[in-house]
């Protein structure tokens, strides 16, 4: 073994195979071919529905590429557009959590019901909306030759047989939509096609249809070269859309969008119209800043995995949503993020934030995948929405402290639902997760005594004012849940705490102790070391771990929930001995043993995760796989369901969502990198078929940066750059012993075989 402090080797790895060649994108030179196809995606023809089209972003607006009819069809959409009526039944005295448990002990859940649950299926909104559509009628193009997204670059290009060329972008950075047409056979024209937020005459809107929202018909402006269209949503939101287009010659069209909202917390100070007036940027210029900021982005972390392209492929795919989806001063990633539905209807689950792992999820590969800037999007949101929570805390729980709506608005508003998880009582022990690593993985001090120990201790605060003490002293909730266990029968509150909520309340009162011990306030660290040991142990039996206390899964189902203390908390980590690797173990096996009819796509990835976290590669891998294979569109969204209808579930339907996706890329880091017991692994989970791989720039905790290859099945090198100084501590896979070393800010360690 050597060890030396010199970057030269990194240099080296970073030429490896194609990650050089994405390290050299630019305006003029774009990856090769292989590359774009390797790990984007590649059509000979135009997506037909909006859910498999192409999609592009940049955190506040996404955009739609499909064919509609005769028509290039480009769906816009933007993240804060949203219908935030208040809903009245919440306003009530009877809207108490206390309520509920006394409909519980009743055994009448109708009240409960009619004043959470049945709202939903008669009221429309809240929910997020779309903008509309951009329409250019390609009738006289003829047949498409290619449709090409590279996630390097972010560009969609069409190709038609004929010559004719199409180039298309959400700018990374100006907040604007470009489009270029060119070897055009003849000019072609722009239009706006508005949702239909009004009914037509005589019509009865059903269902999820727009048409049932309401809305006066929004105000269109139309000049030669020019459309304006503006709609007024509810209460004080409002939405305007600026298209402006040129013909620089008689072969090409060349445009720019702008769609900017008022009303809402993320509302620019101008409207579309004037900001475009101001616009100056010409197309060559907004792209060679658009494609500056795509390669910063890449450069922050790559793999390269040449004995699994699918799984590599797959994985720049989520990563490229995750870029195009989460960006600051933006709202956070919700069920659809900036790709709202394109069908006349809301979109699936109102697109709202569930917080019942959707939120959840999606974030996860952020940490590990050295792109926190993209991930503090979620704790930003959950902050600024923190006074709501609180008032609804107060309003709900009836105590002080801080739990978040699982089914939420954009400004962090109950929508209702199953009652059971709409108003789920550990919700904020999840999300105070989503704090705990932006802190672990950024170590961060500023940050962790301005937000992160705030937002937990208040969280750690609820639960000690909602929980009440049983006979033996022990603490537990007045109802529980697991999420989605039992659907919304009245089984599914519980008496006795489940491990879903028991994993979310010592994970919470563990984070708190070991942040308020960083800050030095050694009394509130003995104070929540105090308040965990109040509450009992986990409920096991010989399936490993329950729902609840003598409630076993019996059945196949979609949701990991009462897994949650092995992955993502890590408070039952194989680390801890032979013991606590057993019943993981057998946990895992007994969710599988049970069969895939209740999975949907969400549950392979998840469970790849978990999967990882015991090391067994093989097994992530194929769950991996799986997911990809049958439960994604052809543009690469999550769409729930078996699409091959092949026995992977017993779901088929096609409902688009996005946490799998991005599940998908953690479990590939946890595969390649772990640091949650504050132990350095590279490659801890890799299949025994893989013979090769490398990655760059991997984030773990203690905001140290990894990269590592692995040849011939061994690893060959490691090199770990500490951001900001401290103990390292990294697993020698050459003396299979941890290495411990202080390190400074910006020091390098690296050793090889």
């Amino acid at each position: 073994m050597k060890t030396r402090g010199s970057r030269l080797w990194l240099l080296c790895l970073g030429l490896i195979g194609s990650l050089g060649v994405m390290a050299q994108v630019t305006e003029r030179q774009s990856p090769p071919m292989d590359i774009v196809e390797r790990h984007g995606l590649s059509f000979d023809h135009l997506p037909g529905r909006w859910d498999e089209g192409i999609p592009l972003g940049n955190g506040i607006m996404g955009t739609l590429i499909w064919q509609k009819g005769d028509r290039l069809r480009l769906s816009v959409d933007r993240a804060d557009l949203w219908d935030l009526r208040p809903v009245k039944e919440f306003d009530g005295p009877d809207y108490s959590y206390r309520f509920v448990c006394e409909a519980v002990a009743r055994k009448d859940m109708k009240p409960v019901y009619e004043m959470i649950d049945q709202r939903t299926s008669k009221d429309v909104a809240p929910t997020k909306i779309p903008a509309g559509a951009i329409e250019i009628p390609i009738g006289g193009l003829g047949e498409v030759k290619d449709v090409v997204l590279d996630v390097h670059t972010a560009i969609c290009t069409i190709t038609w047989k004929n010559g004719a060329v199409g180039s298309f972008f959400t700018g990374a950075g100006d907040r604007t939509g470009h489009f270029r047409l060119t070897n055009l056979p003849q000019p072609l024209d722009v239009e706006w096609v508005a949702p239909a937020f009004t009914p037509r005459k005589g019509e009865k809107p059903k269902g999820n249809s727009l048409a049932r929202l309401g809305y006066k018909e929004g105000k269109t402006i139309r000049k030669p070269g020019h459309i304006v269209y503006r709609q007024q949503a509810y209460g004080d939101v409002a939405y305007e859309v600026d298209i402006r287009w040129t013909r620089p010659d008689e072969s090409t069209l060349e445009g720019v969008y702008r769609l900017i909202t008022t009303g809402t917390a993320y509302s620019e100070p101008v409207q579309a119209r004037k900001a475009m007036d101001d616009y100056d940027t010409d197309f060559r210029t907004a792209r060679r800043e658009h494609v500056e900021w795509w390669t910063n982005y890449w450069r922050q972390c790559q793999i390269h995995l040449p004995d699994d392209p699918m799984l590599e492929r797959q994985w720049y795919l989520e990563m490229y949503k995750f870029g195009a989806a989460s960006r600051k001063d933006a709202p956070p990633i919700c069920l659809q993020a900036v790709w709202t539905a394109d069908n006349g209807q809301t979109p699936p689950w109102r697109g709202d934030f569930h917080n019942d792992l959707n939120t959840q999820l999606s974030y996860w590969p952020g940490y590990s995948g050295n792109h926190l800037e993209e991930s503090a999007v979620f704790t930003d949101w959950l902050w600024l929405i923190k006074d709501n929570s609180e008032a609804y805390t107060r309003k709900f729980f009836g105590v002080e402290g801080l739990n978040v709506p699982c089914i939420s608005t954009l400004d962090g508003k109950n929508i209702g639902g199953w009652n059971p998880y709409s108003h789920q009582p550990t919700a904020s022990g999840w999300l105070a997760h989503h704090f705990y690593l932006q802190w672990k993985y950024s170590a961060d001090d500023d940050f962790l005594k301005d937000r992160a120990y705030p937002w937990v201790k208040e969280a750690a605060r609820y639960f000690e004012n909602i929980s009440v003490k049983w006979a033996d002293g022990k603490r537990k909730l007045p109802l529980s849940s697991s999420p989605e266990i039992n659907d919304n029968r009245i089984d599914a509150w519980f008496t006795q705490t489940t491990n879903f909520d028991l994993a979310c309340i010592r994970f919470t009162f563990r984070a708190a102790q070991e942040m308020a011990q960083a800050l030095g306030l050694a009394e509130e660290a003995a104070h929540w070391k105090q308040a965990e040991s109040e509450w009992p142990d986990f409920a096991t039996d010989e399936t490993g771990l329950c729902i609840a206390p003598d409630y076993p899964l019996t059945g196949s189902h979609r949701h990991l929930s009462h897994l949650l203390a092995i992955h993502p908390f890590g408070l039952l980590d194989v680390s801890q001995g032979k013991e606590a690797r057993r019943l993981i173990e057998r946990s895992i096996h007994h969710y599988e043993e049970l069969g895939v009819q209740g999975w949907v796509g969400y549950s392979y990835s998840w469970l790849a995760n978990m999967q990882a976290r015991v090391f067994d590669g093989d097994a992530a891998a194929r769950s991996l796989h799986i997911f990809a294979k049958a439960f994604c569109s052809p543009n690469s969204f999550h769409l729930n369901g078996d699409q091959l209808k092949r026995g992977y579930s017993g779901f088929t339907y096609r409902p688009f969502t996005l946490e799998g996706n991005f599940a998908f890329a953690s479990a590939v880091n946890e595969m390649l990198l772990q640091s949650h017991t504050g132990v350095i692994r590279v490659f801890p989970a890799v299949p025994e078929n893989w013979r090769e791989a490398s990655f760059e720039k991997l984030r773990a905790m203690g905001a140290f940066l990894v990269s590592a290859k692995m040849k011939d099945g061994e690893v060959q090198r490691i090199e770990v750059t500490a951001e900001k100084g401290g103990t390292l501590r990294l697993f020698n896979p050459f003396t299979r012993q941890v290495v411990e070393k202080e390190m400074q800010p910006g020091e390098v360690f690296s050793m090889d075989n």
